[in-house]
């Protein structure tokens, strides 16, 4: 009986032979040409100029071995591989082709080349099928713009995308980086690290990551996680870090620091900006102060911080809003708002200041502090000045008046003058100990001075008011100036600073790839093995020549 197939089942089975077929044939390696070719039986020697061909690709090389039946090939001296579609080539000394899996293993002066972007490398499989090469035994990536070198690298040419691991290098006209675990785009040449990360510009500046970054080699725009970067000037830290080279902009978020080596003064934060030309930076998020004295260091906290410090404003200033807090050995204060004037190293207070010296407590609506080598040298106080000091037995000696401006030795007030409705009250005592009662007195003007937080003399302007009132008279109502408030309660200390924010602080000292000496191992020669032979004792019964023929043969020696 005969049985027959519809007309279509027909030509689908027609279609899918045809296609097996090509698809069998596409796969197979192609002798295309040959000066000469000898051997049979799945195994043919090609001589001079050979051509071969596999789907898409051309090979050419000086010699090569043929495993007809196992559709591979050895190909020997100026090995070159075109790919017809992509703009592959790759060439070597030697290379192993194999037709199946559409693997070339490439040995001795590979080049790979797609388009703008080489790969140099000695030791190179390139999967034909995948698109992939990868390299084992050190390689270099050179494209327009940059120089990338490992000891290993995958090359994944669809995604136009470079794996690079262990002691890579990127070699930029502006910088040179270092790391363990990169990964290069070559389109829009961007650098994506993991893990450890150091790089050094060609001004000398230092950009370290100790978790990854991300590099924009063409829009010179850096992103470091856990990032620090240091100038001559500055030094800038982030737990994320964002840097444009082109503006010398800089933005952090998370533990945010930036350092001004040449005011000695160091900015946190949660949020940070900078300028570096401008040398401009804004800080907020529980934001601090650390300004650094060769014996002290001034703190204060803050929810936002200005700074500015270029060369070309006359005004070079550090403002502070909100929360303000300062500590330093000889004095702790607090204020609404606060400005610090790098040119004259003035400190003004705005809105309900009030500041601790030693035993005294200062107030007024605004203040400024001046300090000189260091240390408290005098104070500024405008409307509404109050002085409150300690004597040694805690009675409060109090000053106050429209204007006071007072002076500091060694941190502690020295001399006080109130100018304007001047006011003074203080205890007279006997041998420091025993309070005998109560002076009070009017005057335009009052200079007060002082011995160790205590009044040790009083002068008075014009015509003084004044009145003494006996300790058995004393009460609290006499014994206080209209105004008086002790407000040591609110008084800032360290405790407060690092509960507002607690710093880690950066070791100087951590792991820098660019510290690891670059040590290049090198075999001695035939002489220098013989000479050292020699020093030892050793003769020779002829001179140390390698044996090239057979290496593996011993040379005789006498001991």
């Amino acid at each position: 009986m005969t049985v027959q197939f519809p007309k279509v089942v027909l030509i689908a089975f027609a279609l899918l032979a045809s296609f097996y077929a090509s698809a069998q044939e596409s796969s197979t390696l192609e002798i295309n040409q040959a000066d000469e070719l000898l051997g049979a039986n799945g195994f043919e020697r090609l001589i001079g100029d050979v051509k071969m061909r596999h789907q898409n690709s051309l090979i050419y090389c000086d010699s090569a071995y043929f495993y007809r039946n196992l559709n591979q090939a050895k190909l020997f001296g100026n090995v070159r591989i075109i790919d017809q579609e992509d703009p592959v080539t790759t060439t070597s000394s030697y290379a192993e082709y194999d037709g199946n899996t559409k693997l070339a293993k490439l040995r001795n002066n590979v080049v790979f080349t797609n388009q703008e972007t080489t790969l140099y490398t000695e030791y190179l499989d390139y999967d034909r099928g995948l698109n992939v090469a990868y390299y084992y035994n050190d390689g270099k990536v050179v494209d327009s713009a940059n120089v990338l070198t490992s000891e290993r690298g995958r090359y994944e040419v669809n995604l136009e995308r470079i794996t690079f691991q262990n002691d890579v290098v990127l070699v930029n006209p502006d910088y040179t980086m270092k790391t363990n675990d990169l990964v290069y785009m070559t389109i829009p040449k961007t650098a994506e690290t993991k893990g450890l990360t150091n790089l050094i510009s060609k001004e000398g500046n230092t950009l370290d990551a100790q978790k990854g970054s991300f590099y924009d080699t063409q829009q010179k725009q850096f992103r470091f996680y856990e990032g620090i970067v240091e100038t001559e000037t500055s030094r800038v830290k982030a737990i994320e870090l964002f840097y444009d080279e082109n503006l010398a902009y800089y933005e952090g978020t998370r533990d945010v620091r930036v350092l001004n080596k040449e005011r000695e003064v160091e900015i946190f934060g949660d949020v940070g900006k900078y300028w570096e030309e401008r040398k401009y930076s804004l800080v907020y998020g529980n934001a601090l102060v650390r300004k650094y004295f060769e014996a002290d260091t001034l703190y204060m906290t803050a929810d936002t911080l200005i700074s500015q410090d270029n060369e070309v404003d006359t005004a070079k200033y550090l403002l502070a809003f909100h929360s303000v807090n300062l500590v330093k050995t000889d004095l702790s204060g607090r204020a609404d708002s606060l400005v610090y004037n790098y040119n004259d190293s003035t400190i003004l207070l705005y809105e309900d200041p009030v500041m601790w010296n030693q035993k005294s407590q200062i107030t007024a609506d605004s203040m400024t502090f001046y300090i000189a080598n260091e240390n408290l040298d005098r104070v500024f106080l405008k409307d509404n000045a109050f002085v409150i000091t300690q004597d040694t037995i805690m009675n409060f000696n109090q000053m106050k008046g429209l204007k006071m401006t007072g002076y500091f030795n060694d941190g502690q007030i020295d001399v006080m003058n109130i100018e304007g409705n001047g006011e003074s009250l203080y205890f007279a005592l006997e041998s420091d100990t025993v309070t005998q009662g109560v002076n009070r007195t009017l005057s335009a003007t009052i200079k007060l001075r002082f011995k160790e937080g205590a009044i040790q003399r009083v002068n008075y302007g014009i015509k003084p008011d004044g009145r003494f009132i006996p300790f058995q008279k004393v009460d609290d109502e006499n014994s206080r100036l209209e105004g008086f408030t002790w407000r040591v309660e609110e008084k800032p200390d360290m405790d407060l600073i690092n509960r507002w924010r607690s710093v880690v602080e950066i070791d100087l000292d951590a792991e820098n790839l660019f510290d690891i000496p670059e040590v290049e191992i090198r075999m001695p020669t035939d002489l220098e093995i013989e000479q050292e032979l020699k020093k030892r004792g050793v003769i020779l019964l002829k001179p140390l020549i390698r044996n090239e023929i057979n290496p593996k043969k011993p040379v005789n020696v006498q001991l």
